[in-house]
């Protein structure tokens, strides 16, 4: 790999953490697991590790963005996520945001990159 690899690597992972709390607030409308979750995320082109996951998870119950659940009626029992009324409002608000920073850039963007 080329230091030149290395950097845009580095930088595909950077923007790509970036949209990961957008991410998961979009796909916790509905009670979901974690395995779940990443199947999902990755169904739709995002890939996403459970080692990232799961603490990302705890994070966004911890500042009030999504609500948890246990569901020990099967032999495993499984840890729902679900977005919260905050978290809906923040998702409001980052959603907004990203329409415009995605409006910019794609202002910025030369027309033949747009392909």
């Amino acid at each position: 790999m080329t230091e030149k690899d290395k950097v845009i690597d580095n930088l595909l992972q950077e923007l790509k953490r970036g949209t990961l709390v957008l991410s998961v607030l979009l796909n916790t409308n509905e009670a979901t697991y974690g395995y779940s979750l990443v199947q999902n995320l990755q169904q739709r082109g995002i890939d996403i590790e459970q080692n990232t996951l799961y603490p990302l998870l705890r994070r966004l119950e911890k500042q009030g963005l999504l609500i948890s659940t246990w569901d020990t009626s099967e032999t495993r029992p499984r840890k729902y996520y679900q977005i919260s009324t905050m978290g809906e409002e923040v998702l409001h608000q980052l959603s907004i945001e990203w329409k415009k920073t995605n409006d910019i850039i794609q202002g910025m963007l030369p027309k033949e990159d747009l392909t």
